[in-house]
């Protein structure tokens, strides 16, 4: 939990022979190991992998801390000894230094410590831990394009930044560009760029996101959405490495790695005609799909940690965390707008609580579908503005219970389904605006 927390994408081997399996199959950057274990002791592992491992630190942390086993562990390699019970600290100052002496940094080898290092992304998903080896192997070979699937809200972006920084290329630029938000007349131009006289209105020279992403990373987003003109395009610059601005007849050296997202299944694009097969197959070089988060809910307390403390600092809220009800309505939702979504309801709830744990009237918002510890649940059907039925789940303590609080919560969910808009939500209640403005 310590190392999931301190960012730390981690395997677990429950056997000395399963510790050896996955070194050899893993890339693994440091190992914390017990003297007493099934199979062979600490002592015997260390002999077993000294050599072959020679590169991998060893931090032995065990409850059998006499000076005759942290001579036999350093005499076979280990890098320190630690004794239990342990201080997180001590622990935390031993990974430091054994990375650091190892020539390595961390779980993302040569990855920066910055905000969007392989570091920061929170994880302890065998099926994330996967896909952030994948990753991490593709970030020395910047020719190749990387295709990162998934669904909205999974991570796509903050993965490719990570690539971008693993890549040795914090220091360039890295650019987002959203094919399905820019207008397809437009999009050329924008990626591009043009050249002074190219069409009307073009009075001056101007560099498109491929200029401006000159020895960094572009990421091109919803690459799905992209118009099949473009498309091909596309295909030369990254069969040529190098394209033309709009108007210029003098090519420009693509000097950029490429990474494309999407949430559609490319291959079934292309079946439709919607997606060129030829540069499917050159952007799939190296595909990667993200999980989403109703797949790997053992992330759920960690992400929930992680933002609440960016909340901490942008709310200046204490914001003492979450209640155990709080974290099973969590747990117990599925989260279709994955992590992008659980990281705006942690918002929401941390604007409603002052000083208190977030709890499950906090999050009914989520509709988890049923009642959580001895909270008792309320339904109110709601005529919508076409006589569509409108159903609210509201979760309350039995101390909380009352009318006031049912209309309080009736009042907060209707305007977070109306996207804060006052006026939808009073013409949704058929109920004057300014209630929102008297309810405490």
């Amino acid at each position: 939990m310590l190392l999931q927390a301190w960012g730390f994408c981690s395997v677990f081997a429950q056997s000395a022979s399963e510790g050896l399996r996955l070194l050899s199959e893993c890339n693994i950057d440091l190992v914390i190991l017990d003297l007493v274990m099934p199979e062979m002791d600490g002592i015997q592992f260390l002999s077993q992998t000294r050599e072959l491992f020679s590169h991998i630190p060893f931090i032995v942390l065990s409850a059998h801390g006499s000076v005759d086993a942290i001579v036999a562990s350093i005499k076979q390699g280990a890098t320190d000894f630690i004794a239990k019970p342990f201080n997180s600290s001590d622990l935390s100052a031993s990974i430091t230094k054994s990375l650091n002496a190892g020539n390595t940094a961390g779980p993302a080898t040569g990855l920066s410590s910055g905000t969007y290092s392989f570091q920061q992304i929170v994880s302890r998903s065998p099926k994330m831990c996967s896909v952030l080896q994948m990753a991490e192997q593709v970030v020395s070979y910047p020719q190749t394009t990387v295709a990162l699937y998934g669904e909205s809200g999974v991570g796509k972006e903050v993965l490719a930044r990570a690539i971008h920084a693993g890549s040795g290329k914090a220091d360039h630029r890295f650019v987002a560009v959203n094919c399905a938000g820019i207008p397809a007349t437009l999009l050329e131009s924008e990626l591009f760029g043009h050249v002074r006289g190219a069409f009307t209105g073009a009075d001056k020279d101007r560099e498109g996101m491929f200029g401006l992403a000159r020895q960094g990373t572009i990421l091109l987003d919803e690459i799905g959405d992209m118009p099949l003109e473009l498309q091909v395009k596309l295909l030369r610059v990254i069969e040529d490495r190098s394209y033309l601005p709009v108007g210029s007849n003098r090519s420009v050296k693509a000097n950029f790695r490429i990474i494309v997202a999407t949430h559609h299944d490319l291959r079934h694009l292309v079946q439709q005609g919607r997606f060129r097969s030829d540069l499917f197959h050159r952007v799939n070089a190296f595909p990667i799909t993200i999980p989403p988060l109703r797949e790997r809910k053992e992330e759920i307390p960690l992400l929930v940690n992680k933002f609440l403390g960016y909340l901490r600092k942008e709310m200046g809220k204490p914001l003492p965390g979450i209640s155990k009800r709080g974290m099973d309505v969590m747990l117990g939702y599925d989260w279709p707008g994955n992590i992008r979504e659980l990281k705006n309801s942690l918002e929401r709830a941390a604007i409603m609580v002052d000083n208190e744990l977030i709890g499950p009237s906090h999050l009914a918002f989520l509709n988890a579908g049923h009642p959580v510890g001895r909270g008792e649940r309320r339904k109110l059907r709601l005529s919508g503005g076409n006589d569509q039925p409108f159903e609210l789940h509201i979760t309350l303590e039995p101390d909380e219970f009352s009318l006031q609080a049912i209309i309080n919560k009736a009042l907060h969910i209707t305007l977070t389904r109306c996207n804060n808009n006052k006026s939808l939500a009073a013409q949704l209640l058929k109920t004057d605006r300014r209630v929102f403005y008297r309810t405490k």
